[in-house]
């Protein structure tokens, strides 16, 4: 039997892509994230199919559950908010499985990143703006940074951050970042994106820590910081060339004018 790791997305049950939505559909055994995962998401389990919130259990009891529904025939579906790729805890879930010789697959889903974009409304790379988007966290209580990884390390390429699980941090992201980026460069935070709860944040980063300040405890949130933030408020910025009449590709000739 199979375990089917899914991204269930960033909140809203509607983003749950259609092969999570048939994974859940054909499990005997669903196993979620908590006050991650939206209610909708589990409402396309099979009748009868139980589903355990794992956010009180710890790794070999999450485990414990997989070998015992696998053993007794049942596919299991094990779901994470967003997507799998990023901050999700499936390395370790995976180096168990694959000792156990256990089955699994990986099904992805929308990012938390994506839908904070989309609630910000615009692009987060614009053409000679910014062409880079680096995701990264601040150290927590569960997971340390790797040396090198630092916020001032990725800030010196000025390319736009997006700073994961760090809202408890946002005075000392926004003290290690304005060396780098200027205290008028445009900030944002997105809470709980595209959830009901969903809240959005924009300053200058010299204004983002008195701005957040009414913002719910929560470490749902990602702090955004760079130039291509302000680039469709001020319009100034080049037009791509993938539209450009005048630009040759293998799918379009250019314009004979």
């Amino acid at each position: 039997m199979t375990v089917h790791f899914i991204g269930a997305g960033p909140g809203a049950a509607d983003l749950l892509t259609l092969r999570g939505r048939d994974r859940i559909a054909s499990c005997g055994l669903c196993l979620y994230a908590g006050s991650l995962v939206p209610d909708g998401v589990l409402a396309h389990l099979p009748t009868g199919v139980a589903a355990i919130n794992t956010a009180g259990m710890a790794l070999d009891e999450i485990i414990d559950r997989i070998r015992e529904a696998t053993a007794a025939g049942h596919d299991v579906a094990r779901l994470h908010s967003g997507d799998l790729a990023v901050y999700s805890a499936l390395a370790e879930q995976l180096r168990r499985l694959c000792a156990a010789g256990i089955d699994y697959t990986l099904t992805p889903g929308v990012p938390a990143f994506a839908a904070a974009a989309a609630a910000l409304g615009q692009e987060l790379t614009v053409p000679e703006v910014g062409q880079s988007l680096v995701l990264t966290r601040t150290q927590g209580r569960a997971s340390a940074m790797p040396p090198g990884e630092t916020l001032e390390a990725f800030a010196a390429s000025r390319a736009t951050l997006a700073v994961h699980l760090s809202l408890q941090a946002v005075e000392d992201v926004v003290a290690r970042l304005r060396p780098y980026y200027g205290d008028d460069c445009p900030a944002a935070i997105v809470q709980r994106a595209s959830w009901a709860e969903e809240r959005v944040v924009r300053a200058r980063l010299d204004a983002l820590v008195e701005a957040a300040a009414g913002l719910p405890a929560r470490r749902s949130a990602i702090i955004f910081v760079g130039r291509v933030l302000g680039a469709l408020d001020s319009g100034v910025f080049r037009d791509s060339a993938l539209y450009d009449p005048a630009h040759v590709s293998q799918y379009r000739w250019a314009s004979e004018d």
